[in-house]
């Protein structure tokens, strides 16, 4: 119960003015397009050299546990995630927007997080030492697996068939293998300066979701259906908590998803969301809801995200492993004050680490209460009319890109894929399994070459990746998974078929 004694050093003046910086600051950094939480915690790692350790990792903590659940902000009302960790949250969360019930999803979406992040903590708290010793179990087979896994996701994620969302999955998987080879350094599918170091994540992101909303806001032109505003209902708070536990078993999912891929070094939020919201579908007695406006995906996708946070830290501070790129950077806070993470951490540095994470604890909390805040506010953005919107969001979208990396190059790749995607979409396609596949991706080819490396140098490719029960519990779970996608479909179509088979016979009586 050591976190209790230490508890106290958070409610100093100066630490909980740096904990409330931090928070406010990651919720406005979180809800601006292109500034993901490894971003934002770099930005702010400057200003940590003349503070004490703590003091700097409170600010840095606060920023990412509030940088996350923020960027709910742009994927609910402006379908732009404002980090890859938001990507689930846009398939219910604009939904809900466009049908007036922006302040309701952003309700959802920070209580949703507040529950997620609070559990995660606590997990930090009361089983590092044995949950780091399980993350270690991950090998590059079973890396490689979960991936597979997440693909798997891609067929029944926002599609309206299996075969269009795994073909979608199947063009971020070949956009991913742009640039050089990691492993090999080998030249792959370069064909333009500008994508000669991969295509990165988060103007693709942006360029996916952002533009072929812009693009669809600008053919609407300046006529008089363009001056209509979409109305913003009111929600006292009191019926988002109702809501919030009334859907235990999306939290349940979404919270236990998260911890859990949260452990796993280098997998991320990103993926922890996508999984909890495909997971939750598959467990609710609502799924054909999903996609439409649907409560249950709001509050799956966001207490995912918010979920790993905490575990994500789990190799890092007792292995030295960082458990998701923030934590790296996290790792980078640490080490410009000459500590050094490990199992002696909090034997030499009891008052840092555990200050550390109490503040992470207060500051879910804090997150909480202004997201809440917030949520009445920003809710009215989505009163703005189209014409000004589309400007808006374009401006933000190059700004974004650009930022990334100060490179134009980044601004062409977004616009490309945007482009390419509006026109996907009127063809069914849907964004969401496109950029599941280019997250995917890397991790899949990193983890299998060096899989078969290691394969090949000691028992061979079959029995390297198909035994042992990590890794035969993953394969089970990708058949599974696979298997309830084709049979969902399968049954979707046969109802419908029905349906209109009823229909005409009434229509002919």
């Amino acid at each position: 119960m050591d976190f209790l004694f230490y508890m106290g050093d958070v409610f100093t003046p100066i630490n909980f003015g740096l904990l409330l910086l931090g928070t406010i600051g990651g919720l406005i950094l979180g809800a601006t397009p292109g500034l993901s939480p490894t971003m934002a915690v770099a930005l702010l790692i400057p200003f940590t050299f003349q503070l004490e350790p703590q003091q700097g990792l409170i600010l840095l903590g606060a920023a990412y546990t509030s940088t996350v659940a923020g960027g709910a902000v742009s994927a609910i009302l402006l379908k732009i995630p404002g980090a890859p960790a938001n990507i689930a949250t846009t398939l219910d969360g604009h939904t809900m927007a466009l049908k007036g019930e922006g302040a309701q999803a952003l309700q959802l979406s920070f209580l949703a997080s507040a529950v997620g992040g609070l559990f995660g903590v606590f997990l930090l708290i009361f089983l590092t030492p044995v949950l780091a010793q399980w993350a270690l179990a991950f090998g590059p087979s079973h890396l490689f697996w979960l991936a597979i896994l997440g693909v798997t996701v891609i067929g029944t994620l926002d599609s309206s068939s299996v075969v269009k969302g795994l073909l979608a999955g199947c063009i971020g998987l070949w956009l991913a293998t742009i640039g050089f080879d990691d492993i090999m350094g080998a030249q792959r599918f370069i064909f333009h300066p500008s994508v000669s170091g991969g295509i990165n994540v988060i103007p693709a992101l942006i360029g996916l979701f952002a533009i072929p909303q812009v693009i669809t806001m600008f053919t609407k032109g300046r006529s008089r259906d363009d001056a209509e505003i979409i109305s913003v209902k009111r929600h006292p708070i009191r019926l988002a908590f109702v809501e919030v536990f009334r859907r235990k078993t999306a939290l349940f999912i979404g919270t236990i998803t998260g911890s859990i891929i949260g452990l796993i070094p280098g997998v991320g939020g990103q993926i922890a969301g996508l999984v909890a919201y495909d997971q939750s579908k598959k467990f609710s007695r609502e799924s054909e809801k999903f996609g439409t406006g649907h409560s249950e995906g709001v509050i799956a996708a966001e207490s995912a995200n918010n979920a790993m946070v905490g575990p994500s830290l789990v190799p890092l501070l007792t292995l030295s492993i960082p458990g998701s790129p923030t934590a790296a950077v996290l790792l980078g806070g640490l080490l410009i004050h000459g500590i050094f993470p490990g199992p002696d951490l909090f034997m030499n540095y009891p008052q840092v680490a555990w200050t550390f994470i109490d503040s992470m604890l207060i500051g879910q909390i804090l997150m909480c209460i202004f997201g809440l805040y917030i949520a009445g506010l920003a809710a009215r953005v989505a009163r703005v009319p189209h014409a000004v919107m589309a400007a808006v969001v374009l401006g933000l979208a190059v700004f974004g890109s650009y930022s990334v990396q100060n490179s134009m190059g980044d601004v062409y790749v977004m616009a490309s894929l945007g482009v390419g995607m509006y026109f996907l979409e009127r063809f069914g396609f849907s964004a969401a399994p496109l950029v599941l596949g280019l997250i995917l991706g890397p991790i899949a080819e990193a983890n299998f070459i060096q899989g078969s490396m290691i394969a090949n140098a000691t028992v061979g490719m079959g029995s390297y990746f198909f035994t042992g029960w990590l890794n035969w519990l993953l394969i089970l779970i990708v058949l599974a998974s696979v298997s309830y996608s084709i049979w969902m479909e399968v049954a979707q179509r046969r109802y419908t078929t029905k349906d209109d088979a009823v229909a005409k016979e009434e229509a002919l009586s």
